[in-house]
């Protein structure tokens, strides 16, 4: 199986079995078994064998979860330092996360990490799963090693397990949170509010002196040193894309 995900995709009508392949999810004959076992999906109706289909426009999907397959996808994940911004440039001449990155093709940060917050950030060019990720329906994980100024108490594990008031009056949905050492804290969220991590801590008292996000869904990476990069595997991506499968809820 292939670790690019970012194949090379051919443009217009191409066999769907070749796109697969592609792809990483192995040779053409284990793509056709997928296909005659019904797997794949085109626009929402189950592939045939031979099947065209044109990457730029047509929606695939495998078991159910979406397949990136519009040419020239890349997906990178970042250990972003401390003291870089997360957006695509700066007025104040400040060093960027896509400085850190290839500039062909243009990419895009995923959400936002602070300016002195470490870890993990995915950068790609695919919006239909920058979409899903960021979107806070679709409950995607975000988890954060927070060291503190103190240390919390249960009182403070069971505020955050229930959800806390910041300081906008905005109540955030239940965490998981527990301690890893005396004053560090593993907080896992799926919302994104604004500095929402060091704001929770806040609003019980405590002030964050370092914050590390290591993990995006189920994509962790402790080997990447800060400012290093590499391209996700197709694995990886495979259960990316799976972990945002669920439509967002309806509001009402």
């Amino acid at each position: 199986m292939s670790n690019d995900a970012a194949a090379d995709v051919p443009t217009g009508p191409v066999r769907l079995q070749k796109v697969l392949a592609l792809r990483g999810f192995g040779s053409r004959r284990v793509v056709d078994d997928m296909i005659a076992d019904e797997r794949v999906t085109v626009n929402g109706q189950i592939a045939q064998l031979g099947r065209r289909v044109d990457a730029a426009s047509d929606a695939v999907e495998v078991d159910g979860v979406p397949v990136g397959v519009a040419p020239g996808l890349v997906y990178y994940l970042l250990n972003k330092p401390a003291g870089v911004v997360t957006t695509a440039s700066d007025t104040h001449d400040r060093p960027i996360v896509l400085d850190l990155v290839p500039s062909e093709p243009r990419v895009f940060p995923v959400g936002r990490l602070d300016l002195e917050t470490e870890g993990l950030l995915l950068i790609t060019n695919d919006g239909d799963l920058t979409h899903r990720l960021t979107h806070p329906s679709f409950g995607v994980e975000k988890e954060y090693i927070a060291e503190l100024d103190g240390e919390p108490s249960r009182a403070d594990l069971r505020a955050w397990r229930e959800g806390v008031t910041l300081d906008d009056d905005h109540h955030t949905a239940p965490a998981k949170a527990s301690l890893v050492a005396p004053s560090v804290l593993r907080l896992t969220i799926h919302e994104g509010h604004n500095r929402q991590v060091r704001r929770m801590c806040s609003a019980q008292g405590h002030r964050v002196t370092r914050l590390i996000r290591t993990r995006i869904g189920p994509i962790a990476d402790r080997t990447l040193s800060p400012g290093e990069w590499r391209q996700l595997e197709h694995d990886e991506l495979h259960e990316l894309q799976k972990s945002t499968s669920n439509p967002p809820a309806a509001t009402g």
